[in-house]
């Protein structure tokens, strides 16, 4: 069954732009549709829906640093029927309009709506908020240390409720986290070099939850960090890509 998914996943990541349907991705994978949901959930961690949500985001902000398209046609091109979609849409997932992003790339102004990544550890909180403690697991990282964020989303997207750093794999506690179900997401860069395909550093990731904070609570959780794989969706907020902008 995970061939069928990752034959689905390869459908989306290809025929992003088109307007795929649950109908034309269950008859890649030649399953029912309720099984191809419950399985693809199951497998990658998010809905076929959310994934091409994510591929297309991600695609617009590789056009937007790369093209001089304009953010209409960029939009239309990753598959979004108006501009006002497209850019509530881009906004939400990556925490700033595609010309803020525009703006970010090398010579340009950092993205006013892109939140500095100040450490929150050692905060206890309000009588009603809570903490998560826990510790990130994996391999070496390079000096940019390992970004650790709150999110409503299965998918790295969008500001984080609350946010710490670490300079390497270790402990960690988040303080303030406002109270409700939430992801926690962490991301960096390993210390390694790739494989002969993709020699560059890859990137790595891990998440734990939902995880529901509660008044004065403390969780604990734990991350591993893991190269990202086909399953994986597109990472659309990255805290990496501000740090430059970060005082």
């Amino acid at each position: 069954m995970e061939h069928a998914i990752q034959c689905a996943v390869k459908t989306i990541r290809e025929k992003y732009s088109e307007p795929l349907t649950l109908d034309e991705l269950s008859s890649c994978a030649m399953v029912s549709k309720f099984h191809f949901l419950r399985t693809f959930r199951r497998i990658t961690g998010v809905t076929p829906g959310r994934f091409l949500s994510a591929v297309r985001i991600h695609e617009a902000k590789i056009l937007l640093l790369t093209t001089s398209l304009n953010v209409s046609d960029i939009g239309a091109q990753v598959g979004y029927g108006s501009t006002g979609s497209f850019t509530r849409r881009f906004s939400a997932s990556v925490g700033c309009s595609p010309t803020q992003y525009r703006n970010s790339s090398p010579g340009g102004e950092p993205p006013a709506a892109a939140p500095r990544m100040s450490l929150v550890a050692g905060d206890a909180g309000t009588r009603t908020e809570g903490t998560v403690s826990g510790r990130v697991e994996g391999p070496d990282v390079t000096g940019s240390g390992i970004y650790i964020g709150v999110f409503e989303s299965p998918i790295l997207e969008g500001p984080p409720a609350a946010h710490t750093a670490l300079a390497r794999p270790g402990g960690f506690h988040i303080g303030r986290v406002p109270p409700g179900d939430w992801y926690i997401h962490a991301m960096a860069q390993s210390a390694r070099p790739g494989d002969m395909t993709a020699p560059a550093r890859p990137l790595l990731s891990g998440s734990a939850g939902p995880v529901a904070v509660g008044p004065g609570a403390d969780l604990g959780v734990r991350v591993t960090l893991r190269p990202l794989n086909w399953a994986n969706p597109p990472i659309l907020f990255s805290p990496v890509e501000w740090s430059a902008h970060a005082s």
